[in-house]
């Protein structure tokens, strides 16, 4: 004996919404982390080879980005590096600020100066 199986729409003009389970007293907005930029303050015991070197050995980024962070800052006296967490932004600034002198600059110092901010 077959069975009948009752007609059915084709496959592809099927969909099936699957709402998923939320558990009591969890809302779906999540507190938003705070952001934080890690800033690079003006010397003049840098130079621009420091700088970009630095940028893509700390940073990752590419010439183009150092370029114009560099001359970023050394126009408006800082510039923002890169927007984070704070606690990845505390360890960014920490890495500048041990990065280390200029050694093409004689009467270099030291590192860098760098600082964190919250963003707005």
């Amino acid at each position: 004996m077959d069975e009948q199986i009752p007609n059915r729409p084709d496959d592809a003009s099927v969909s099936v919404v699957v709402e998923p389970k939320r558990r009591p007293g969890l809302s779906r907005d999540r507190p938003k982390i705070p952001r934080y930029n890690v800033l690079l303050w003006n010397t003049d015991d840098h130079t621009f080879d420091y700088v970009e070197k630095m940028l893509r050995e700390l940073f990752g980024h590419a010439h183009e980005q150092c370029v114009v962070i560099a001359k970023t800052v050394d126009e408006d006296g800082r510039a923002v590096v890169l927007t984070t967490t704070k606690e990845h932004a505390e360890f960014k600034r920490d890495q500048i600020l041990a990065y280390g002198k200029d050694d093409s600059v004689k009467n270099c110092a030291g590192s860098m100066t760098a600082t964190i901010e919250e963003t707005s």
